[in-house]
């Protein structure tokens, strides 16, 4: 099989208060570690949406001195904690941080989106070898605004296996 034209997988998690929540993706239908033959997936990049878990239209701020930080990370194993980018399980990751105004009674927001291991895209794309991807988040601080959703938006491709995808799966050891 050639490489296929480019798909979608998408995923959501919301936080709940200061707990680590994953969200399991289910890559069954399109992995096959097959003795003969094997298909592997190729994500060429992510895209990120945050945003109030009550609605995408609305928004999310913080009203404390103490930022708010919104955390998600996409693992090639199930955790449960936030990992370090030298954990290779770890396919990508970032962080929302939000910082608020105490003196205002008005919602004054300063955010970031800081993308820490997530470079958007890839030159030649993250192979994956694995049946499941797991899509976390993880909340450190309050948002005035109540719990956050992440949603993860990635482009795939699909190959199959040759000696060369199967050394660089094998090196970067998901």
């Amino acid at each position: 099989m050639a490489k296929s034209d480019s798909f979608f997988i998408r995923a959501r998690a919301t936080t709940s208060g200061a707990d680590y929540v994953a969200s399991e993706i289910d890559l069954g239908s399109f992995v096959n570690l097959g003795v003969k033959s094997s298909t592997l997936l190729r994500i060429h990049n992510v895209s990120i949406q945050y945003a109030d878990d009550s609605g995408p239209e609305h928004p999310i701020y913080a009203q404390t001195a103490t930022p708010a930080v919104v955390s998600w990370q996409l693992t090639t194993q199930s955790q449960s904690t936030m990992q370090y980018a030298d954990d290779k399980s770890l396919v990508s990751s970032g962080r929302l941080e939000l910082f608020g105004d105490p003196t205002s009674t008005a919602h004054s927001l300063v955010n970031i989106d800081t993308v820490d291991l997530n470079p958007q895209s890839w030159k030649n794309g993250y192979l994956i070898g694995v049946d499941s991807l797991f899509f976390a988040v993880d909340n450190v601080g309050t948002t005035a605004s109540g719990e956050v959703s992440v949603s993860i938006v990635m482009e795939c491709t699909l190959e199959t296996a040759t000696q060369a995808s199967a050394t660089a799966l094998a090196l970067s050891q998901q």
